[in-house]
């Protein structure tokens, strides 16, 4: 019987973990292997390339196809991809490997060995351009650029087989999910329409107002967390888990939303990392990805809706599809939730709280208004961010 979800990105899902005999063989033969050792972004690319979330991506990506990437968001081919996905070394490493030859991948922080790669090719790059083409900013401040300012001068190209998901099947392991894996529990489900909702912040009502409109036009909800690394002053992963299990557990009917994690790096790079992320959406099995306010950004890089932009220029080029929301917030005079297409009154009638008016309130031991946040979901932050004082 035929799929009725969305097929993956390229037409086919693409994991590259190896398994069984054939990865005990990759292992043996890894060990004499030259070694490159991966940043923690490289390590979370390379999980996601094992998982198939990156179909149709092989590897890290060769000179024809970074440069297509950041110049029109198209790899050599002519396939859809809107950000680099690279391998960084310094000149050293680069002039010591040869084209052709396997390396061992090795994670930095943990010195686990994750898979190795065929070399394809080396070359140089502009991080000026890629950062100014990429993120829209050659500014150092922007996490995301200054990732690339302090890496390697040189990018190696090439197929990759991996070895190891690291730890996150273990850590997450309620929640821990292949896009295989979630497209088998959507068909089981009976779903064929599934809207992605992406997040690195605790639900609050305005989020959770966005979610909720896409289970009115879908199937289901797919609640999608990123857990690799993120900022320095973003909220854990545990404790977010912790908000959404309360959040669902209360406020979700349990059979019409799916949660689980995906282990990516998050780049802060508003428009491209938008549609990024719906690409590797689409190879979950979902439908629509909901596109909200400031989508992927961080700071004033990006205007609030350049990430509902971007989908509009790339017109039919995805079988996903974004599902675009306005700033949402609760309204005193139309006693509810509402966004401003829907809510004729002034900002004074809203409850609009910055994030950093929150944390302080959190900080503080002080809820912020009902409206704002559900008040279970405020307890959990309280005691994060008053033992983060202590």
């Amino acid at each position: 019987m035929s799929s009725k979800l969305v097929p993956p990105h390229g037409g086919l899902l693409l994991p590259l973990l190896l398994q069984g005999t054939e990865l005990m063989h990759a292992r043996k033969e890894a060990a004499s292997c030259a070694t490159v050792r991966l940043s923690s972004r490289e390590t979370s690319d390379l999980i996601m390339l094992a998982t198939g979330a990156y179909s149709p991506l092989r590897g890290f990506m060769v000179r024809d196809d970074y440069e297509g990437v950041v110049e029109k968001m198209r790899m050599a081919d002519g396939t859809l991809w809107p950000m680099p996905i690279t391998l960084a070394v310094a000149k050293n490493v680069a002039e010591s490997v040869s084209i052709g030859e396997h390396v061992a991948l090795v994670d930095d922080e943990s010195d686990e060995l994750m898979g190795w790669m065929t070399i394809a090719d080396k070359y140089t790059y502009d991080k000026k351009n890629e950062a100014l083409k990429v993120f829209r900013t050659a500014d150092d401040r922007h996490p995301g650029v200054a990732k690339i300012y302090q890496q390697g001068d040189h990018y190696l190209g090439g197929p990759v087989q991996v070895f190891s998901e690291g730890p996150y099947p273990k850590l997450y392991e309620r929640y821990y999910g292949r896009p295989a894996e979630t497209r088998a529990l959507f068909e089981k489900l009976g779903w064929s329409t599934i809207a992605a909702f992406q997040t690195r912040n605790p639900i609050h009502r305005s989020h959770e107002y966005c979610t909720k409109i896409a289970m009115e036009v879908c199937d289901g909800l797919f609640i999608h967390p990123i857990v690799g690394k993120l900022k320095a002053d973003d909220i854990p992963a545990d404790v977010r888990i912790k908000c959404y299990e309360t959040l669902l557990a209360t406020y979700y009917p349990a059979d019409r939303v799916v949660m689980k994690v995906y282990p990516m790096e998050m780049r802060y790079g508003g428009p491209r990392e938008a549609v990024l992320h719906a690409i590797f959406r689409q190879n979950y099995g979902c439908s629509h990805l909901i596109v909200g306010r400031d989508h992927a950004g961080v700071g004033a890089y990006y205007g609030p809706f350049d990430a509902q932009t971007i989908f509009t220029e790339l017109e039919n080029e995805l079988q996903i599809k974004p599902l675009n929301i306005d700033w949402t917030f609760w309204c005193h005079k139309c006693d509810g939730m509402a966004s401003m297409k829907t809510c004729p009154h002034g900002k004074d009638d809203r409850v609009l709280i910055s994030g950093t008016a929150v944390r302080d309130m959190l900080a503080n031991g002080q809820k912020p208004p009902k409206e704002f946040s559900r008040p279970e979901v405020a307890e959990i932050l309280i005691e994060y961010y008053q033992n983060l004082h202590k």
